[in-house]
């Protein structure tokens, strides 16, 4: 054991306390060898450095937290701004779809309120075409009359305007209103054998059904005993 004793100051008159250190290696009390202590400025700068660790490793720690915080509503954020932006792009693509189907709708009522105008007026117009009909089968469509008149008739067709009924056609009931009925063995099957008032059609719809004279099959051996009964 050693003793480290101050020396007098000479500016100075007091004495500095004595420090006793126990140096000796071997501990007196278990017998054991001592590690050695650090001296002070050894011990300083260890504490010291310690002290900056656990600083740093705690100032880490929070770092790491704060981070970890910042990046979770972020995350959150992200995710929720995706499904809002997706929710209006759905709603976007419907409005379209939805305006498309409007415009086609309306765009198919103008035109059908079109046809049924044009039509409306093709069907009053049919009695004149009747009265042409008739004057130019009697010879009395001719000169200028016939030249207003063949004007009017393309008006109508270039219109949409389609006159139907010829002789020799296959009976129709949906476009034939028959008024006469014959048989004869020359034809086949129900035939216009005479068109008494033509039909006109408008766009696809029957204005006006033709009036016509039908004409059924009849077997040649029945049509010669009722030519044999009339004789």
């Amino acid at each position: 054991m050693t003793s480290d004793r101050p020396e007098m100051s000479r500016n100075e008159g007091e004495q500095e306390p004595v420090v006793v250190r126990d140096r000796r290696r071997i501990d007196p009390v278990t017998g054991q060898r001592r590690t050695p202590a650090p001296s002070g400025e050894e011990a300083q700068v260890a504490e010291s450095m310690s002290g900056t660790l656990d600083d740093e490793l705690v100032d880490g720690s929070e770092q790491a937290a704060a981070a970890a915080e910042q990046e979770q509503p972020a995350g959150a954020a992200s995710a929720g701004l995706q499904q809002k932006v997706d929710e209006l792009t759905e709603d976007l693509k419907r409005v379209t779809a939805e305006y498309a189907n409007y415009r086609k709708r309306v765009e198919r009522d103008r035109e059908a309120v079109i046809v049924a105008a044009k039509a409306s007026v093709a069907s009053d117009l049919l009695t004149v075409l009747d009265d042409l009909e008739r004057a130019e089968a009697h010879g009395d469509l001719n000169g200028a009359f016939k030249a207003v008149a063949d004007k009017l008739i393309a008006t109508l067709n270039s219109a949409g305007l389609e006159a139907f009924g010829q002789e020799g056609d296959e009976f129709d009931p949906s476009v034939h209103e028959a008024v006469q009925h014959s048989t004869s063995p020359d034809v086949s099957g129900p035939t216009v054998t005479t068109v008494l008032r033509r039909g006109y059609r408008f766009a696809d719809r029957v204005l006006r059904p033709a009036m016509v004279a039908v004409t059924d099959h009849e077997p040649a051996a029945a049509a010669d005993e009722n030519q044999a009964e009339q004789d």
